[in-house]
């Protein structure tokens, strides 16, 4: 009897949502990882990069600018207790232990080195350990569970995020193609969070600055995006993350002012002013 290997099918499935005309979401293989640090670098003066390598990133999934890993913590007498492989996925203990989530900024399978870029803020569990975390250092990481894999025929795309948001912006822009058109914005505190963007030459890259008012302020970055307007006739994308109340308006926009499908879009809150460990919440 012969057996079919289906330890590649989420690739295949992914090469077939981006040759299509609908955004799906793909879930890859769950693994935990145990990586070593190998340097930290600031990227502007709000993001702090911890770069990762050594064996335990070697065969590393990524696919989707907006992928996610979480970086798990031990628990208060020392202890660090992991999930356990499940097939595919993982057996989480319980309760949980305690974790925080990232975005995935970059992995390249040459060197084995995959990069989290670390949106720094006073008393955050994951700034302060970026912050102190020493090169020779294991980390424990544990995912992508998948991504959001968006084709690449839609007529435009439309980006908005804040800080937190700016890691998968960044990967959005390099993994468009370089023909492609539309909007980029970006809430942050001042200038000195800006950072070096490579997005195609049809992208308009809009930075805000909230100058002194509170990360994740409403308004400001609701305002900018409201005044986008999609020419007749073509089919656009939106992506959305940051603060889950500053962006809560814009998904009453995208419904019933864009009048977008579910698979049209994706608006996720990164964090919640208030919650120190905010799950994500998608629409």
């Amino acid at each position: 009897m012969n057996r079919v290997d289906h330890r590649h099918r989420h690739r295949e499935r992914i090469a077939e949502v981006r040759a299509g005309t609908s955004a799906e979401k793909v879930g890859y293989p769950i693994r935990v990882r145990a990586a070593t640090v190998l340097r930290t670098t600031m990227v502007g003066s709000g993001l702090l990069r911890v770069t990762l390598g050594g064996p335990g990133t070697d065969g590393f999934e990524a696919h989707a600018p907006d992928e996610h890993v979480k970086v798990l913590f031990p628990d208060q007498d020392g202890g660090l207790r992991l999930p356990e492989p499940n097939g595919d996925m993982l057996r989480w203990p319980k309760p949980s232990p305690t974790s925080r989530e990232y975005t995935v900024r970059r992995y390249d399978p040459a060197t084995g080195e995959l990069d989290l870029d670390i949106a720094l803020h006073p008393g955050g569990l994951g700034s302060e350990w970026a912050r102190t975390v020493e090169p020779g250092t294991v980390v424990h990481v544990a995912g992508p569970p998948g991504g959001l894999i968006v084709p690449h025929n839609y007529d435009r795309y439309l980006l908005a995020g804040d800080l937190t948001a700016l890691p998968a912006i960044a990967r959005w822009l390099e993994e468009l193609p370089r023909t492609a058109r539309g909007w980029a914005f970006i809430e942050v505190a001042d200038a000195g969070e800006h950072i070096d963007l490579h997005a195609p030459e049809g992208i308009e890259v809009c930075w805000l600055h909230h100058d002194g008012a509170e990360p994740g302020d409403p308004g400001l970055l609701d305002r900018a995006v409201r005044e986008v307007r999609v020419p007749e006739g073509e089919r656009v994308y939106v992506w959305v993350a940051g603060e889950a109340g500053a962006i809560k308006p814009l998904r009453r926009w995208v419904r019933d002012e864009l009048g977008l499908d579910k698979a049209d879009h994706d608006i996720t809150g990164y964090w919640k002013r208030g919650v120190a460990d905010f799950d994500d919440d998608h629409d």
